[in-house]
């Protein structure tokens, strides 16, 4: 059995497997169903050729029609979809929010969790252009009370004085530069201002010339944050206040994963 595969022929349609594709696509851009001169119009083929494509896609129920005899996108292939996203490395799905993040800020975004009292990155993602080497990596680890992304998480666990002290016990808190929390009393203050306005700062608190802006992420639980991104800036180039001033677009950019309901 021969299957097309070419993209086009000679008057520039769609043939094939390729057609049925396209119409697959064009479906995904209208979740409200599309008709079929309407279809017709937007893939440049003739109607009995998008018809045949589309009773393809029914048949594998990856396309459907509504009451009202619109296109839709089919229950199977919206559960393939979702089976495959839900199994994906969660780290594997937010990477494009921080390819997103990078492009928008020019600096290098960060996905991470909270590990005791490291974080660890399970993500990093450059700016396309001007980045600027950080020490984080994948796969590496800081502390969490110098990182962004580790006081923000360390907020949603550590909501009482006696609850911080209990968590740094015995063992010092690792002074990074001048400006990093060493005392439970000020990790406290910092901790309980996360918890309010919903971000994280960190003022040059691991990296002397580096600042961030830390946000929470939902991906499993709708109460506790699975992991958080950031920003890390450069101070010269981003200051922080900047950062802080962006923080509704970069909730925005995040959209449901950044809400909590």
């Amino acid at each position: 059995m021969v299957t097309e595969t070419t993209d086009a022929v000679g008057d520039g349609r769609l043939v094939g497997s390729d057609r049925v594709l396209a119409v697959l696509k064009e479906l995904a851009r209208y979740p409200d169903g599309v008709g079929l001169e309407e279809l017709t119009r937007v893939i440049a083929s003739p109607k009995p050729t998008v018809h045949r494509a589309l009773g393809a896609l029914r048949r594998a129920g990856l396309a459907d029609q509504d009451a009202r005899g619109r296109y839709v996108l089919g229950d199977e292939f919206l559960r393939m979809a979702f089976t495959h996203h839900e199994a994906r490395p969660e780290h594997v799905r937010i990477r494009p929010l921080l390819e997103t993040l990078a492009a928008r800020f020019g600096e290098t975004a960060h996905y991470a969790v909270l590990d005791g009292r490291e974080v660890v990155y399970r993500a990093k993602v450059d700016p396309p252009t001007g980045a600027v080497r950080l020490t984080s990596t994948i796969g590496g680890r800081n502390p969490a009370h110098t990182t962004g992304v580790g006081k923000l998480l360390l907020a949603y666990h550590l909501d009482t004085l006696e609850a911080v002290e209990k968590w740094i016990g015995d063992a010092p808190l690792e002074r990074r530069t001048p400006q990093s929390l060493c005392t439970a009393e000020e990790l406290h203050r910092d901790l309980l201002s996360t918890r309010e306005r919903g971000y994280a700062v960190d003022d040059q608190e691991n990296e002397v010339g580096v600042n961030c802006l830390a946000l929470p992420v939902y991906t499993v639980s709708r109460v506790t944050p699975s992991g958080a991104v950031s920003i890390s800036a450069l101070t010269y180039r981003t200051p922080l206040q900047s950062l802080v001033e962006s923080v509704e677009d970069v909730r925005n950019l995040l959209g449901h994963l950044s809400d909590p309901r």
